[in-house]
């Protein structure tokens, strides 16, 4: 009898997971938004009075970048994906985070990660995170998740009552994370339609996961481990896997057909200016197999002055006695395009040094502080020399 009521309470309490839409016959018509909305439940304004609580700690944080016209475009690529009306209601906030992520809020907050603009190729890609992000604004599934997550815990403690046992919670447990993976699933198809409406290649969503994919093998590899991509999600798993994402993300885009251009010129030009200092963050996540692969897909069209130099830190950084050969030769290249800042300078003199090769070492550093002579670390490269 116990089992029986345990079981029941599963059947009023926890309903089967929500299944993930499936893209439209029209993916070009967008469902009607409902604007200005307001919470409504005791769970809503819950989640919201948390999220005007971090976006009140955000607006303040130094990791936010402010530079006005990388905000404007980016904004802009956001208001093209999801739609003028749509747009109104997010708050957008670029931080100073090298991995790959963005995050959407209840209250209309949404965050995107420097280390997802760098990974980006186009505008259609970013048009594609903002509309996966955008989709679970408009489905609400923060709540969705809260009140799954509070209704498995009020059923776990009648279950411990009634005798439910541990095959009860482990069942109540992996229902939760399959739910939370058909939210992702639900949002990735409706970033698809966000993308057709707004005359986006939507063949742009799969291609990230593909290219995550290979970076994270990139890492593994670099890290003397195996490559591991798979199907089955784990069971504590939030998202489906990457492999799964892109398999039915390409799928669906073939129904659906590309149109429009992924205006890969303009991102690049937007993303110009901040490129070195995206770049040097990465190179300090300690991740060479990563780094490299992500150089070199930046580097498809060539390697630029940025581009080298940052190939000669990550390799410096390293520090094997071939890195060090290699590190010299990119530094040198990209002094060679007449561009290269003085940094290039001083990374060449380092691995110079560091090769054995003391005077040539001593000269680029010469050469470091006669281009910056107001470098902060002025004192040890004086000594370097002197040495």
């Amino acid at each position: 009898m116990r089992r029986l009521a345990a079981a029941a309470l599963i059947v009023a309490m926890h309903p089967a997971p929500a299944a993930a839409t499936a893209v439209a016959s029209d993916p070009v018509t967008l469902p009607p938004y409902v604007a200005a909305y307001q919470p409504s439940t005791v769970d809503e304004r819950g989640l919201w009075m948390i999220a005007d609580e971090e976006e009140r700690r955000l607006r303040d944080s130094p990791d936010v970048l402010r530079d006005p016209a990388l905000n404007a475009y980016v904004r802009h690529v956001l208001c093209r994906a999801v739609g003028a009306e749509r747009c109104a209601a997010i708050r957008l906030y670029i931080l100073r985070i090298p991995a790959f992520n963005a995050t959407t809020y209840a209250n209309g907050m949404m965050t995107v990660w420097t280390g997802a603009l760098l990974r980006l190729r186009s505008e259609a890609e970013l048009a594609a995170m903002f509309g996966h992000e955008f989709g679970h604004f408009e489905r609400r599934h923060g709540v969705a998740d809260f009140r799954r997550r509070r209704t498995t815990d009020d059923v776990l403690a009648w279950a411990s009552i009634l005798g439910g046992g541990r095959d009860l919670r482990t069942v109540m447990i992996g229902d939760v994370y399959r739910f939370d993976r058909a939210q992702e699933r639900e949002a990735d198809l409706l970033g698809l339609r966000f993308l057709a409406a707004a005359a986006y290649p939507v063949s742009a969503a799969a291609d990230i996961w593909v290219r995550v994919m290979a970076e994270t093998d990139a890492t593994a590899i670099g890290r003397y481990r195996k490559p591991d991509q798979r199907f089955t999600a784990g069971f504590l798993a939030t998202h489906p896997t990457n492999l799964t994402r892109a398999t039915y993300l390409r799928a669906a885009a073939a129904e659906i057909g590309d149109r429009g251009s992924a205006e890969a010129a303009a991102y690049r030009a937007a993303l110009a200016p901040w490129l070195p200092q995206f770049l040097a963050d990465q190179i300090k996540r300690n991740d060479f197999g990563g780094s490299e692969y992500l150089l070199t897909q930046l580097a498809a069209d060539g390697w630029t002055t940025a581009l080298l130099f940052a190939r000669g830190e990550l390799y410096r950084e390293r520090g094997h006695p071939r890195d060090l050969v290699n590190a010299a030769g990119f530094y040198r290249d990209a002094i060679g395009h007449g561009d290269a800042p003085a940094e290039a300078y001083r990374g060449l003199g380092l691995a110079l040094l560091r090769s054995g090769q003391a005077e040539p070492g001593k000269a680029a550093l010469r050469e470091y502080l006669a281009r910056k002579p107001d470098a902060g670390d002025t004192p040890l490269i004086v000594t370097l020399i002197a040495s």
